[in-house]
């Protein structure tokens, strides 16, 4: 299994601009061969942003590669700027972090 995250530091009273981006955006990611699923996670507040991080889980590093190279990405992304009617969202480039899973635990009785 391979886990793929970009970090956002989404300046402070953008949040819900940015949650509604993430919302209301096309991510064909359901289409692809070994996605597994996607989760928008809201971290901790600083004083200028408050942290987010996007995280596709995929069956493989080779799966998570054919999505970047696929048509799929290049129409989800081509409207995945940083800029509202409001202004910018965020505070830099998102930073990307990939993991190739060496353990997994789940409860017992729960669906894996």
């Amino acid at each position: 299994m391979y886990i793929a995250m970009n970090r956002f530091k989404v300046k402070k009273g953008s949040e819900d601009a940015f949650e509604k981006v993430w919302a209301s955006r096309d991510s064909y990611l359901d289409r692809m061969a070994g996605f597994v699923e996607f989760h928008l996670l809201k971290g901790p507040e600083a004083d200028d942003h408050t942290l987010y991080s996007s995280h596709t889980v995929w069956a493989s590093h080779a799966d998570f590669e054919a999505w970047t190279k696929s048509e799929e990405f290049r129409v989800a992304h081509a409207r995945a700027g940083n800029n509202s009617t409001t202004g910018t969202l965020y505070l830099e480039h998102p930073k990307f972090e990939g993991f190739e899973v060496k353990q997994t635990l789940t409860r017992k009785g729960a669906a894996a």
